[in-house]
């Protein structure tokens, strides 16, 4: 059989991976926190045809090979800053440096990493995620603003939360440090959706996966109240990607069927 048609066939199906790539994140295009993703191939293998000679009595000759088609070499998560959106929502953060907000489900037993800060407070007080998962202090502890105890609240670029009373008298809630986290490695984090990442061994040196808590400023970051960060998706480039996508699927579908024109030509020698 024609190397060349196996060669289109993986020339397709790298393309193919490219277009749910760019399909994915021009869908994420208003989705708050969202980080694009990239796709890179690489030649699977060469078969050799002959190898090199030195150079002797005559001149050396180089190796002669043929490419046997691509695949997919990663797909990597572009963790490149968005565009703030200012809302005027006090409970709605963005995050200028490298941080993350942690959130979890569970209290602290679980945690996950989101850039996505559009919280808000629910009918306990508690600073939550549009999932409903808490978002955790500085100590790793529920951020709780109690409404019968503040009438409003601030939130510093420090991320320090500050209650204000009936009274006008203002103060530090209990456990009112926005915590933040980061990682050496942002594109090793894995998404498990609704802008949530979880953390694998590749994230950090030695494979450490714990998420130590500490103040934006530990992790030179700080925090905008009122804005949020939204998908660093560029639409200009995702289309121009989609072209280039769209015509590479097109030519190497052109060679497969040219491979089954010579093909054809080779079964009709027969009769």
């Amino acid at each position: 059989m024609l190397r060349s048609m196996y060669s289109g066939v993986s020339g397709m199906r790298g393309f193919q991976t490219k277009l749910d790539v760019i399909g994915n994140n021009i869908a994420n295009v208003n989705t708050v926190g969202f980080k694009k993703s990239r796709v890179m191939f690489q030649d699977i293998l060469s078969q050799n045809i002959s190898g090199a000679t030195q150079a002797g009595t005559s001149g050396g000759l180089n190796p002669r090979q043929i490419g046997l088609g691509s695949n997919t070499a990663s797909i990597d998560t572009v963790h490149s800053p968005g565009s703030p959106m200012t809302t005027n929502l006090t409970s709605d953060l963005a995050i200028e440096g490298d941080g993350f907000f942690v959130v979890s489900p569970d209290g602290g037993e679980t945690k996950y990493l989101t850039r996505a800060g559009n919280f808000t407070r629910d009918g306990d007080g508690n600073l939550v995620n549009a999932q409903g998962m808490f978002v955790l202090s500085s100590g790793g502890a529920i951020i709780n603003i109690p409404r019968d105890q503040y009438v409003s609240y601030s939130i510093g670029k420090d991320g320090s939360v500050i209650g204000t009373d009936a009274a006008g008298n203002t103060q530090q809630v209990a456990d009112g440090i926005i915590g933040m986290f980061s990682v050496s490695n942002p594109s090793g984090l894995k998404k498990i959706g609704s802008s949530l990442y979880e953390m694998t061994t590749n994230a950090n040196p030695d494979g450490d996966t714990d998420i130590n808590l500490g103040t934006p400023t530990a992790f030179n970051s700080t925090i905008i109240s009122g804005a949020l960060e939204m998908s660093n998706v560029d639409l200009s480039e995702e289309f121009t990607e989609m072209i280039v996508a769209q015509r590479g699927f097109q030519a190497n579908s052109r060679i497969i069927t040219t491979s089954d024109t010579v093909l054809e030509e080779l079964i009709n020698l027969k009769r």
